[in-house]
């Protein structure tokens, strides 16, 4: 193994319980970052940090239970992080709500509920840790968006709506914090096999197997992603291999979009 990428860093990952925030997890700690993790889920966030520390027992990996639509809370994790761990390099907004109305017959508080956690949540962990990471100088704020905030489907206009918000945010921020020299941009997932999909599937009688053959055809790879092929560029643009890299969007599916 070579020399670790973020050797001596600081990240904050919200949505650490299970997926790509997992996975992300693991990729950040392997790579010599002490990592705070926030999921609404505890289970998950404990589920997490053991893995990690079994397969990595000298990690940095600290957990708290937090809904991100609480900006309290955001306020709080991430005091408690740099309380912990001396600062705060690297911020990565994972955390996520699906929706599956369709955009004529959502109601007014399914909007706010998926608006607050997949935008306004964002903008609450921005607003805690942006003081810390303009203060390193050369701080990386990472938005886990998805593919369908580029390519257009039917069903989930909600979840893709905020999505696509979240890239104009993420522009939005590049411009505001280029002076300070924070990094802001994002990454855009395409059909991940994530804990979330797995176990939607297993609720109807459906195998992990069966599930793997039915995105064969959704993207020019013809296969799901692991959640690590997502986490490998989440380090990417969050590292100093990525220090001339803002205001973008790296889209990570597998060829999906331009099919």
């Amino acid at each position: 193994m070579g020399p670790s990428r973020l050797p001596g860093k600081v990240a904050l990952i919200t949505g650490g319980g299970s997926g790509i925030g997992a996975a992300t997890a693991h990729i950040f700690c392997q790579e010599g970052a002490s990592v705070f993790l926030v999921d609404a889920d505890a289970q998950g966030l404990e589920r997490t940090r053991q893995s990690i520390v079994q397969n990595l027992p000298h990690a940095q990996v600290l957990c708290t239970q937090a809904d991100v639509t609480d900006r309290d809370l955001a306020l709080q994790a991430v005091s408690d992080c740099v309380k912990a761990f001396g600062g705060l390099d690297i911020l990565v907004n994972n955390a996520a709500m699906r929706n599956y109305s369709p955009a004529a017959e959502a109601s007014a508080d399914e909007w706010h509920a998926i608006v607050g956690v997949n935008l306004v949540g964002i903008t609450h962990y921005c607003h805690a840790a942006l003081p810390h990471l303009r203060s390193k100088g050369q701080g990386s704020i990472v938005n886990v968006s998805s593919c369908y905030a580029v390519k257009g489907r039917k069903g989930m206009a909600l979840y893709d709506a905020t999505k696509a918000a979240q890239l104009a945010l993420t522009r939005s921020l590049a411009c505001e914090e280029a002076v300070h020299g924070v990094r802001v941009n994002a990454v855009c997932p395409g059909s991940t096999l994530t804990d979330f999909h797995v176990g939607r599937a297993q609720k109807i009688g459906k195998s992990v197997e069966q599930l793997k053959t039915e995105r064969k055809d959704s993207s020019l790879l013809g296969r799901w992603a692991s959640p690590e092929e997502i986490a490998w560029p989440i380090l990417w643009m969050a590292s100093s291999e990525g220090s001339f890299i803002t205001g973008s969007t790296l889209v990570v599916d597998g060829g999906l979009h331009i099919v």
